[in-house]
């Protein structure tokens, strides 16, 4: 910023009330597109920028968002972190990060009404632990934003992509390339594996649609999405008289593992087991064979996750909840289509949500 550029200096250059520039800096209220052209053209000539920490403490507020995620030494979480801390810095805004490993009590404790002594405006959560219900019973003046498979209930903004379209798609292709003993690894059918459990729906749908039976034994269940769960389960799928000829995983930590298994055992991927995973993690595009993924659009899940909360942290009155739905593609790599077949752009199959 230029020294001692002042709210009131781009004002005057744009020629309309310093009330006009606060409402445009700070998306306070509606004005034309043409004054916010203005004023905006203002604000870049003269290198304005609002001071952040000032505007908070006037606000009552502290400047600091919550992410709560079960894992840190997860890479989906990890890069999402990523996008969410340049997201939220733009804004002027820093980032708290909390690991709660799944722990309910740990999770509620963020949703309390108490919570705000931990010196933050709002959450984004993505709670492992919690059910439903626990999420219908926080402290309804807490600007909240929920990451990964829960349903809003009106109060607050849910953001995740189609998992049960997502993971039809990841068994349609395997399928489509013949396999017909495809195994699944990642089930959790219990009260918060939700998201587990739309990934079997879409793997069951996908062989309805095709009319092949789903073999139930073929359907592992696993307490984490890990390398050590995938090469676990992947060892019992190949010590059955009928071992699979293709495995979905429910993420690409999951499908790492069941490879390494499989090296180990002397088979080949894609050639004898086709492998495809979930999260397009950087760790999948850099193995040896490189792996079909479900990729999420991790960047605008970061950035709406934050412009959403900011915008309830900011607003006097409540704001509507929403369900958004994010962007996911297909990408076909070498674990399901081989090193000579892949083509030239991998990103596939894109669906909007």
């Amino acid at each position: 910023m230029a020294k001692g550029v002042t709210l009131r200096d781009v004002a005057l250059l744009a020629g309309v009330s310093s009330r006009t520039v606060s409402n445009v800096v700070n998306g306070y209220a509606p004005v034309s597109e043409a004054t916010r052209a203005r004023v905006q053209q203002a604000v870049d000539e003269l290198g304005y920028r609002p001071n952040v920490l000032a505007r908070n403490l006037a606000a009552g507020r502290s400047g600091q968002i919550a992410v709560v995620v079960p894992y840190l030494d997860t890479p989906y979480f990890a890069e999402l972190l990523q996008g969410i801390i340049r997201a939220a810095r733009v804004q002027g805004y820093n980032v708290l990060i909390d690991q709660t490993d799944g722990d309910a009590e740990h999770e509620k404790m963020f949703l309390s009404r108490g919570s705000q002594q931990l010196l933050f405006d709002g959450v984004i959560f993505s709670p492992l632990g919690l059910a439903q219900s626990d999420l219908a019973a926080r402290d309804p003046a807490l600007p909240l934003v929920v990451l990964g498979e829960r349903v809003s209930d009106g109060s607050f903004d849910h953001i995740g992509i189609d998992d049960v379209t997502a993971s039809r798609e990841a068994t349609e292709h395997l399928l489509g390339l013949g396999r017909r003993r495809v195994a699944a690894i990642g089930d959790q059918p219990y009260r918060t594996g939700e998201a587990a459990q739309l990934r079997t729906r879409g793997f069951r749908l996908a062989h309805e649609r095709a009319g092949i039976p789903v073999r139930e034994e073929l359907i592992i269940s696993t307490p984490r999405f890990n390398r050590s769960d995938g090469a676990t389960a992947m060892a019992h799928l190949l010590d059955l008289e009928e071992p699979p000829d293709a495995v979905f995983c429910y993420s690409d930590l999951v499908a790492l593992g069941a490879m390494h298994t499989l090296a180990a055992r002397g088979l080949r991927v894609p050639e004898d087991v086709a492998i495809v995973g979930y999260d397009d993690i950087e760790d999948g595009r850099y193995s040896n064979p490189s792996v079909t993924t479900v990729s999420p659009d991790k960047r605008m899940i970061a950035e709406t996750a934050v412009e959403r909360l900011l915008k309830r942290i900011g607003s006097p009155a409540p704001v509507p909840g929403r369900e958004i739905r994010a962007p996911h593609q297909l990408i076909t790599r070498a674990s399901t289509i081989g090193q000579e077949r892949q083509p030239d752009r991998e990103h596939q199959n894109v669906h909007h949500g």
